[in-house]
């Protein structure tokens, strides 16, 4: 009998391929006679997505058939990605997925009975039909967050911007929630880089990117959209919402210690709010944000202006 919690790596070379698996936390009416058939069903049913949370709620349903299961976890830190389906259970099993030596995750497989040595032994080989399709989600995935990705920042880009900024337009109407941006930038920055050099003034730039994304939520977004201008997208957040995380990211930055050769950076930012109004295009947002800071820096910088 195996304990409650019990973990397992899995190099996929050494292992010949042959153990591995998952579930989903009802069983499905059908059963097929042998693990051979549904390890290749998978093996078709799974080459058909480049999105883990696609293949692995595939995976998650098809193994029912075999091996009853309340829930599967999967975590991968490298790549950002953290997945749940079903409930939680009493008694766990956790695997390592590895393969030439790249980690591909950890997955938790729970439910409320223990795992008998046969359904172990299941789950072992159905697993093997995990590691091309989940290799490929993971490599598809860096190669798509790169191409949205500031590299210096580690903010979405321009392009990411682009493509976002509409899609949760979209979404605001289509769920009549409130949609506000803000609009952050350096004051002078310039004199930063002048003063210090330009990698001083790159570090900055990181520093402070790090500051806004610890004072968001994980649902909100930023993307560097200038030199030294961020544009942080606030879903579902109203124009007195905004107005009070504006003003925490104000304050962070400020509180913040920025240094070069030995000495500390004084550094302020100015921002402009807007929320988005009946019918405004995402032009017309941007603008009134972009507006609202020109005013917030004419007014003397280190403040937070609102959109009209």
């Amino acid at each position: 009998m195996k304990t409650p919690t019990q973990t397992n790596a899995i190099d996929f070379d050494t292992a010949k391929l042959q153990r591995l698996g998952f579930g989903q936390p009802f069983p499905p009416p059908r059963r097929p006679t042998t693990v051979a058939q549904l390890r290749q069903q998978l093996g078709l049913q799974l080459q058909t997505s480049l999105e883990p949370e696609r293949i692995l709620s595939v995976f998650f349903r098809e193994i029912q058939r075999l091996v009853p299961l309340d829930a599967l976890h999967y975590r991968h830190d490298a790549a950002d990605l953290r997945l749940e389906f079903g409930q939680r259970g009493h008694h766990s099993v956790s695997y390592s997925l590895s393969h030439e030596g790249e980690h591909l995750g950890e997955l938790i497989f729970r439910r409320n009975q223990r795992l008998s040595e046969e359904e172990l032994g299941q789950l072992e080989s159905l697993l093997a039909t995990l590691l091309y399709p989940m290799r490929n989600a993971l490599l598809y995935r860096a190669a798509t967050r790169n191409a949205l990705r500031d590299p210096l920042t580690q903010t979405g880009n321009r392009i990411a911007m682009d493509q976002t900024l509409q899609r949760e337009i979209d979404m605001a109407r289509r769920h009549l929630n409130p949609l506000s941006l803000l609009m952050l930038d350096i004051d002078h920055f310039k004199h930063i880089n002048d003063t210090y050099g330009h990698a001083a003034g790159d570090n900055v730039l990181r520093e402070v990117a790090a500051v806004i994304k610890a004072q968001l939520r994980n649902v909100d977004m930023v993307f560097r959209f200038g030199g030294e201008e961020f544009l942080v997208l606030l879903s579902n957040t109203s124009r007195e919402a905004a107005a009070v995380v504006g003003e925490r990211l104000r304050k962070a930055t400020l509180a913040q210690d920025y240094w070069a050769d030995g000495k500390r950076i004084e550094l302020t930012v100015s921002l402009g709010c807007s929320t988005l109004l009946a019918a405004e295009s995402a032009e017309s947002l941007l603008r009134r944000a972009d507006n609202a800071l020109y005013v917030a820096k004419r007014e003397g910088r280190n403040r937070l202006a609102m959109a009209g």
